[in-house]
């Protein structure tokens, strides 16, 4: 595909945690960005006064252009798509007129969002993308920027073409230890792996580090890892990891010492961060709203039955975030004691 990169905007559908971030650092650095979001205060004051970036990291303000998708026109070879995983169908029908018919989508998501978008708009325009940093929507033109973490980008089919390449120059110029692979669905596995974690500390109003911190809470840590790592492995992919996370800890046969070095060290790493609760903690505690459980979490399960695998621990998990949700359940440790006992129920842990 033929790329201007000096003069084609890099559209980013979705200018939250996520897409935000990246947003305004390329614009910082002189790339070309178009962001489009449905939350019109938010497009105002990144277009205007400009979108604030702060943290530990880093702190400027950058004003970039931004629309809603109703005020969006043209069509782009590079659109990254940032969106909530529960929400990618719908952005996908809103986006796909505005691809080129040699573009490509970029997931910038959560979860295993590449099976989707390959499945709607082609495998051959779909690219993945691992990202591990920390940060969080605070509001209007506002983003926390916790704390850095790995960035991989790779094809989903493992060529490595002149786009992927391209795309790797991209992001480098927002981290410059972003990283180029043929194997980004180990990565995907490996960090849900990790996300299905974080999924269980949301449960409590307990932070990261104090959940990973706590033995007694081990198990059911150990638990999700194990049956995350099941289903990639009957799929035929290896999880990959980050830092000292070691999705080789969960194997079958693994050794309960090392998924709990695994552990600890999460509880240390997640002190290295601003960002002292997981997303889901605040869609759940602090905007109230819907929770990338199915779409995340959910979605392994449906990939374990077409195996004929068992997921009893990250089932569980499912129906307790989707009972927070509903309200017939609140955040505490009498939640994650259910977990716990399903954990037990099953004797996942030897």
């Amino acid at each position: 595909m033929a790329e201007d990169t000096l003069t084609e905007p890099v559209l980013i559908w979705g200018a939250g945690a996520i897409g935000g971030t990246l947003g305004a650092y390329w614009a910082r650095a002189g790339v070309p960005v178009l962001l489009v979001d449905i939350a019109k205060e938010h497009v105002e004051v990144c277009r205007t006064t400009g979108l604030r970036i702060d943290g530990p990291i880093d702190t400027f303000t950058q004003v970039v252009p931004a629309v809603t998708p109703a005020e969006l026109k043209g069509t782009f070879g590079r659109i990254v798509l940032a969106v909530k995983a529960h929400q990618t169908a719908d952005a996908l029908a809103a986006l796909k007129p505005h691809l080129r018919d040699d573009g490509y989508v970029l997931s910038a998501q959560n979860g295993l969002n590449e099976i989707t978008i390959a499945r709607i708009i082609g495998h051959e325009r779909t690219m993945g993308c691992f990202v591990n940093f920390g940060s969080d929507w605070m509001g209007p033109g506002h983003i926390l920027y916790g704390n850095r973490g790995a960035v991989v980008v790779g094809e989903i089919d493992g060529q490595i073409r002149d786009r992927t390449r391209a795309m790797f120059d991209l992001l480098k110029r927002f981290d410059e230890d972003a990283a180029l692979t043929q194997d980004i669905w180990g990565y995907l596995w490996g960090k849900l792996a990790y996300g299905a974690m974080l999924f269980g500390t949301a449960l409590t109003a307990d932070s990261m580090s104090e959940n990973f911190a706590d033995p007694a809470r081990e198990p059911v840590w150990i638990a999700l890892g194990r049956e995350v790592v099941a289903v990639a492995q009957a799929r035929g992919v290896t999880p990959r990891g980050f830092g000292e996370f070691k999705p080789e800890a969960f194997w079958p046969g693994a050794s309960d010492g090392a998924a709990r070095r695994v552990i600890e060290w999460l509880a240390h790493y997640t002190t290295q961060t601003a960002k002292t609760h997981s997303g889901i903690y605040r869609d759940l505690a602090v905007r109230r709203r819907r929770t990338e459980v199915d779409a995340q979490i959910g979605i392994i399960g449906e990939l374990a039955r077409e195996q004929g695998i068992e997921t009893p621990v990250l089932d569980h998990l499912v129906t307790l975030v989707h009972d927070i949700e509903d309200g017939r359940r609140t955040l505490s440790l009498d939640t994650l004691s259910e977990l716990l006992t399903k954990c037990r129920s099953v004797s996942t842990i030897a």
